[in-house]
C-alpha cells in the first residue's frame, strides 16, 4: 500500500482552512491573542517636543559660550508644562518627559550646572542636546501592528501606547481531545497490572493553549464504537476534534469506523512518516478530524507538524508551516529509510553562531522522558543519504 507523504498531508490539512471570525477584547485581556486586522496610531508619540533628562530648558544662544549665568524663571514637569516663552538670558527648571517650552532648544543636565538662588551657572553644554522630538516614537495613522501578529507583552505596550483600548482578534480555534484505550487512565490513578496513564491528552492540549487556541478535554473512551462516537458528540461545537489511539489496523483501532457512522468523510489514513504512521485525517460536517497514534511520543511529534500549522491557519498567523530552520550537524547521520523521519534531538548555539544539532541515541517513540530533552526534531527526508558531521539539516523547534 502506498503511504502519503507528509507534505502532500498537510496540504490536505490546510486546504480550506480560513482564519476565524474577528473579535474585540480589551487590551488588558488580549496577551496571546492573534490580530485581525492592522493596527494605527490614533496619536503622535511623543505628543510634544519632550526633555529626555532632568536639567535646564534654555536657548542654545545663551550657552554659545561658557560658563554661562541665566536667570531661573520657572518649571516644567511631565504632566504639568511651563507655560510662558523662554526669553534671551532665561532658563526653565525642566523634568524628564516634561514638554520643552517654547523658545528653548537645548536641555542642560543638571550634572553641568550649579543653581544659586534664582539663577542658575551653566558650565558644560551642547546646543540641542537631550530633546526628544515630537512624533520621534511614531506618527499618528502610522501602522505598527500588522494583521497575524500573536500578542505578546511588547506589542500590547505598544498597542496602548498607540491609545487603543480593544483590540481586533481572531476567536480562538476549539479543540476537542478524546483519548482512546481500555487501557488508560487519568493521572493520579491507581494502575492495574495492565494499565498505564494517559498522557497524550495533556501534552496535546498544552500545545493546543501555547498556540493561542481553547482546549477542551473530552476524557477517555474505552475501545468499543459506541463509546467512543458519544464522547465525540459532546466535542460537537469545536473547530478541530483531535482523537489519540485507535487510528491503525488492528481490531482494536475503531476510531474510524465510530466516527464514519457520524458521518466522517475519510480523506486519509495512512503516512510515509516515522514516528505517527497511523495517522487519520477527515472532515465531519464543518467539523475538521485528526485522528493521531496512542504512542505520545508519536502524538506530540504529529501534532506539531499538523496540528500546530492548522491552527495558525486559523487564527491567521504571520507564520508559515514555517518555524522549520537550518542547524548543523554535530555527529554524522546515518542513512534515512522510506518514510519521512522527525528525529528527536538537542541543540546548542555556538560561539561562531551556529546551531548545531545532535539526535538522542534512540529514538524509540515509547521514550517520553527522552522527548521532553530534545528541543527540536530533525526533519530527515525519504531516503535521504547518510550525512556526515557539519552538514547542514533541517530541523523543527519545539515551542517550548
Amino acid at each position: 500500500m502506498t503511504l502519503l507523504p507528509v507534505e502532500e498531508a498537510l496540504a490536505l490539512v490546510l486546504e480550506g482552512l480560513q482564519p476565524l471570525e474577528v473579535e474585540q477584547v480589551p487590551v488588558g485581556e488580549a496577551l496571546g491573542r492573534v490580530l485581525a486586522e492592522d493596527l494605527a496610531a490614533t496619536l503622535t508619540q511623543p505628543p510634544f517636543d519632550a526633555s529626555a533628562m532632568d536639567g535646564y530648558a534654555v536657548r542654545a544662544a545663551d550657552i554659545a559660550t561658557l560658563p554661562a549665568t541665566l536667570d531661573i524663571v520657572g518649571e516644567a514637569a511631565a504632566g504639568a508644562r511651563f507655560s510662558g516663552r523662554v526669553q534671551p538670558g532665561q532658563a526653565v527648571r525642566i523634568f524628564t518627559g516634561a514638554p520643552v517650552p517654547e523658545g528653548a532648544d537645548t536641555i542642560v543636565i543638571q550634572e553641568d550646572t550649579e543653581e544659586d538662588g534664582g539663577t542658575v551657572q551653566i558650565k558644560d553644554a551642547k546646543p540641542g542636546r537631550h530633546i526628544r522630538p515630537r512624533g520621534q516614537d511614531f506618527e499618528q495613522g502610522a501602522v505598527l501592528l500588522r494583521q497575524g501578529t500573536r500578542l505578546g507583552a511588547r506589542a500590547l505596550m505598544l498597542a496602548t501606547t498607540m491609545n487603543h483600548a480593544e483590540l481586533p482578534v481572531r476567536r480562538r480555534p476549539r479543540v476537542a481531545i478524546l483519548a482512546t484505550g481500555d487501557e488508560l487512565l487519568p493521572p493520579g490513578s491507581e494502575l492495574g497490572p495492565d494499565q498505564i496513564v494517559a498522557s497524550g491528552g495533556y501534552g496535546v492540549a498544552a500545545m493546543v493553549e501555547a498556540e493561542g487556541a481553547e482546549a477542551i478535554r473530552l476524557g477517555i473512551a474505552p475501545d468499543d464504537t459506541e463509546s467512543i462516537a458519544t464522547l465525540a458528540r459532546t466535542g460537537a461545537g469545536a473547530d478541530i476534534l483531535v482523537t489519540l489511539g485507535g487510528a491503525s489496523v488492528g481490531a482494536r483501532d475503531l476510531v474510524a469506523s465510530a466516527l464514519e457512522a457520524l458521518g466522517l468523510e475519510l480523506i486519509f489514513s495512512k503516512l510515509a512518516m516515522r514516528p505517527g504512521k497511523p495517522v487519520l485525517y477527515g472532515r465531519l460536517g464543518a467539523q475538521r478530524v485528526l485522528g493521531l497514534p496512542g504512542n505520545p511520543v508519536s502524538v506530540l511529534v504529529c501534532a506539531q507538524v499538523f496540528l500546530v500549522p492548522a491552527l495558525r491557519a486559523l487564527l491567521g498567523r504571520n507564520e508559515e508551516r514555517g518555524t522549520a530552520t537550518v542547524a548543523v550537524l554535530g555527529e554524522d547521520l546515518e542513512q534515512n529509510g522510506p518514510r519521512e523521519h522527525y528525529m528527536r534531538a538537542v541543540s546548542a548555539w555556538h560561539e561562531d553562531g551556529q546551531r548545531v544539532v545532535v539526535p538522542l541515541p534512540s529514538q524509540d517513540s515509547a521514550l517520553v522522558a527522552a522527548l521532553a530533552s530534545a528541543d527540536c526534531l530533525i526533519v530527515r527526508e525519504p531516503n535521504a543519504l547518510a550525512l556526515p558531521e557539519g552538514a547542514r539539516v533541517k530541523i523543527l523547534p519545539f515551542a517550548d
